[in-house]
């Protein structure tokens, strides 16, 4: 079963939103009709984490929305949150990790509410959390990188005094694991054949010009980052070698307003990669206010759109069904289906001129010569079928689950639970009549 996690942080002012793109209330592909509010925080509601545990809280939470339990202890926002699942006893137990501004680790029990340890006194705030289960120990990031056990028990940490930090890490194999600094990404060691654990750096990468802002794994041979300007690097997991490189780049008109533009005539806008997600084969990235949908193992586009949303996207997930769903800054959330493009006689959709940078080492350092993404085979569309409205603030993120639906949270302070409308009006009508013949009335 599963549960949500919230955390919260940080005020943002509200955004005023735009009708750029719009679908109208006839959605017919849009199964997330009928929704829950979910109220309780008092600021920007910006973390959300699923924990595995007993199923009827879920079933609980979807249908009541009840709060099962509140966690208390921190003094300032909340930086990060992950879960970490260990056997105690003969039982698997999950327990909830959070890390603060206050410069303080929590270890809270999620089925109580209570917290369970406490490190304090951090020399700097922590900025990120990895959990390395096949080791049974968990990682935090900072101006140094710590590694403890299951007890809260620091083992090792080594050093880094820079003014970013690490801001996101990635589990490698042979016991590595790739961490971001500023531009660089460094490639740590746990060295587990001494009596006493060490973590050392052994490598870094500083092909990026310019801030990391993304950094996720994409399945067990690639691992990619993305930055402010809008570089997106495959890595090799095990060598830490390049094996892809794209350099998004938007086309803008000179501003002589017309709808058709030689290159020589183009703006090239970079756009920062906010966010990305992979399913171990396709990558879909944030980046501005629009999406960019690749497949890392043919390591060839697949499709794209310059403008999205009216303004910056701060999540994007491919859901189970093959679409994309995308938050934003404006408050909205949408959904996207990957559509064949026009045949080359039939107009193409306005918008969708971009772009894009060779692969390899060689395309990034020599400069080779870009193309139109039009002109890329087999690239498809990315075409708006449903747009759920709820919120009145930036949407952080969501989680999705499944059939059972999807939780968003928002700088407006709420949880919103969508729900496909079409199960649960056959769901309601299921346990009526359920009841109905337990007391005889049918």
């Amino acid at each position: 079963m599963l549960r949500w996690i919230m955390g919260g942080r940080g005020s943002q002012g509200t955004i005023e939103k735009s009708a750029a793109l719009c679908i109208g209330e006839e959605q017919p592909k849009n199964c997330f009709t009928e929704l829950q509010v979910l109220k309780g925080h008092f600021d920007i509601v910006r973390f959300l984490c699923v924990h595995c545990s007993v199923w009827v809280f879920c079933v609980t939470l979807f249908q009541t929305g009840e709060r099962l339990v509140e966690l208390r202890g921190h003094t300032q926002q909340i930086t990060a949150m992950t879960t970490y699942t260990f056997i105690k006893g003969e039982r698997p137990h999950t327990a909830l990790i959070t890390a603060s501004s206050d410069r303080t680790l929590s270890l809270w029990d999620p089925d109580s509410g209570n917290r369970l340890q406490t490190v304090s006194d951090l020399h700097s705030s922590v900025k990120c959390l990895l959990v390395l289960d096949h080791l049974d120990v968990w990682l935090s990031g900072g101006n140094e990188l710590c590694v403890w056990n299951r007890d809260f028990q620091l083992k090792c940490k080594t050093v880094h005094h820079r003014d970013a930090g690490i801001t996101a890490m990635v589990d490698l194999p042979k016991n590595c694991v790739a961490a971001s600094m500023d531009k660089e990404i460094m490639i740590f060691k746990l060295n587990l054949s001494e009596a006493e654990m060490s973590i050392l750096a052994i490598h870094h990468l500083a092909d990026h010009q310019d801030t990391i802002r993304s950094l996720i794994n994409i399945n067990n041979e690639l691992f990619a980052s993305g930055s402010h300007i809008g570089e997106l690097i495959l890595w090799d997991t095990v060598n830490w070698t390049i094996q892809a490189y794209e350099h998004i780049l938007w086309e803008e008109p000179a501003g002589d307003g017309q709808s058709e533009v030689r290159i020589g005539q183009q703006k090239q806008s970079e756009m920062s990669i906010q966010h990305m997600y992979s399913d171990g084969e396709l990558i879909t990235a944030a980046v501005g206010s629009g999406l960019y949908v690749y497949n890392a193992v043919m390591k060839s586009i697949v499709a794209y759109r310059k403008v999205a949303h009216d303004s910056d996207i701060l999540h994007t997930e491919l859901l189970d069904n093959g679409r994309v769903m995308s938050c934003s800054e404006d408050g909205s959330i949408r959904i996207w289906e990957l559509q064949d493009l026009p045949l080359a006689a039939e107009p193409a959709s306005t918008g969708f001129f971009g772009m894009f940078g060779t692969f390899g080492r060689s395309g990034k350092q020599a400069g080779a010569p870009t193309k139109k993404l039009l002109e890329v085979p087999g690239l498809r569309s990315l075409e708006l079928i449903g747009d759920l409205i709820g919120h009145s603030g930036a949407v952080q993120m969501f989680v999705s689950f499944g059939v059972k639906g999807l939780v968003t949270c928002s700088a407006d302070h709420l949880l919103i639970v969508w729900k496909d409308g079409k199960r649960e009006s056959q769901l309601r009508s299921l346990a009526l009549f359920q009841k109905l013949e337990q007391s005889g009335g049918l």
